[in-house]
């Protein structure tokens, strides 16, 4: 697609918060994505007209059952899923982690070694190594100097012994894309599982379980410009196989073994919600008449988003590095953006990293400074986790014009 097709309008209009009249600039879409209006009233739908509880006999709690599944059927297509019953919603993607590390725990027998990355958030990373209070052993796949996974590394990992591979699909910090593929293939010929957290990954391009062959994924839903939600995917077989809490009246089967008590279920409809914008954004990028398919929508929806964000991924990677006195961290070659997402990763000379956020934030931008839930990866790039680094994570929905004043605004805070 011509990137100058791209229906920018159309989206930046689909969010309120963009048209406050502020033109605030929204850079930190890695720690949550803003909302269009179509969430927004399909929120405010169910709040109004079913905020009751699922599996009575009255209207409103059968069309909160209805909701549901509804969304469930989404979040399965989104993910091209062959059923949507592997779908689970909850709260976040740290607490499906937990659920199934925990699960794994308690039938690990023979095969105890688990692979992490430094690469990855610390939820997927922590979790794993907690279960070596129940005789688990971690191993680690390293982060290369440039930010990278690379799967020849971690070949002489695998063996007998591997019970999993836990790594991310693109970095939250760096935003460096992992050939989740590959893993999955790797780990499949020594016996292991997969399981993949796509939480940075899912809104810059397309998911599909069944190519990817990964045996467990988790999301979360605002990062996907829905409500503050989670959602976990697995095949059926794996899923069905792991041990869990529930209460005796639960039936052990999928979804509801994995779902613990009542989740939002209005924010499981502002997800559908979300879905269905992709949808709509679909329409907008082939006027002259989308695929027909649900499916098919939202590969061409994800396509273009794809296409779009590489372009804002290598303009913004051409402007920071003309600027004097930056640190980029990661794939910083323009040239190299398929290997990344337009997450980046940098610190200024002699400016802390808090003061570089403050001061673009006083000038209407919004980026993030700390260790970004990564404090390995920053030790590996020699960077203190206390002070951290800046990250500015873009979407769809920005634009090169917010480059360009973010990288002013940057020029200014090095110069004084």
């Amino acid at each position: 697609m011509n990137t100058s097709q791209f229906p920018i309008s159309w989206v930046r209009e689909s969010f309120p918060a963009l048209n406050s009249g502020d033109d605030f600039i929204f850079f930190d879409n890695g720690a949550g994505a803003q909302v269009p209006q179509t969430v927004l009233d399909a929120v405010l739908h169910h709040l109004l007209s079913r905020s009751v509880q699922r599996g009575g006999r009255y209207r409103q709690s059968r069309e909160v059952d209805e909701s549901i599944q509804k969304a469930r059927e989404s979040v399965a297509i989104f993910l091209n899923a062959r059923d949507s019953a592997e779908v689970a919603f909850g709260m976040n993607a740290t607490s499906f982690i937990r659920i199934v590390s925990q699960a794994i725990a308690e039938n690990i027998r023979d095969r105890r070694e688990i692979i992490v990355s430094d690469l990855d958030h610390e939820a997927n990373v922590a979790t794993w190594l907690d279960l070596q209070r129940k005789g688990c052993e971690i191993r680690w796949w390293k982060m290369r100097d440039d930010g990278t996974l690379n799967t020849s590394d971690l070949d002489p990992l695998l063996n007998s012994r591997t019970r999993l591979v836990a790594c991310t699909m693109a970095s939250n910090a760096l935003g460096s894309i992992v050939d989740v593929k590959e893993v999955a293939r790797m780990a499949h010929a020594a016996g292991a599982e997969v399981f993949l957290d796509a939480v940075h990954y899912a809104p810059h391009g397309v998911l599909d379980v069944q190519d990817l062959d990964c045996d467990y994924l988790v999301c979360s839903g605002y990062k996907i410009f829905a409500p503050h939600m989670g959602f976990v995917w697995g095949k059926r077989r794996a899923m069905e196989a792991l041990p869990t809490f529930r209460e005796d009246f639960i039936p052990n089967q999928v979804p509801m073994k994995i779902e613990v008590g009542t989740f939002v279920y209005e924010n499981v409809a502002g997800m559908d919600a979300a879905i269905g914008y992709l949808e709509e954004l679909a329409t907008r990028v082939q006027p002259d008449g989308p695929p027909g398919s649900r499916r098919s929508r939202l590969l061409l929806a994800m396509e273009a988003i794809r296409a779009y964000e590489a372009s804002l991924s290598r303009h913004l990677l051409q402007e920071l590095s003309a600027l004097d006195g930056i640190a980029l961290y990661g794939v910083i070659d323009p040239l190299r953006v398929s290997q990344r997402v337009p997450t980046v990763c940098f610190n200024l000379h002699g400016v802390a990293p808090c003061t570089v956020s403050e001061k673009c934030a006083a000038q209407g931008i919004a980026v993030r400074d700390g260790n970004m839930y990564s404090p390995r990866l920053l030790q590996r790039l020699n960077i203190s986790p206390q002070t951290g680094a800046v990250r500015a994570s873009l979407v769809h929905y920005n634009t090169v014009d917010e480059i360009t004043r973010f990288v002013g605004a940057l020029r200014e805070i090095g110069r004084t």
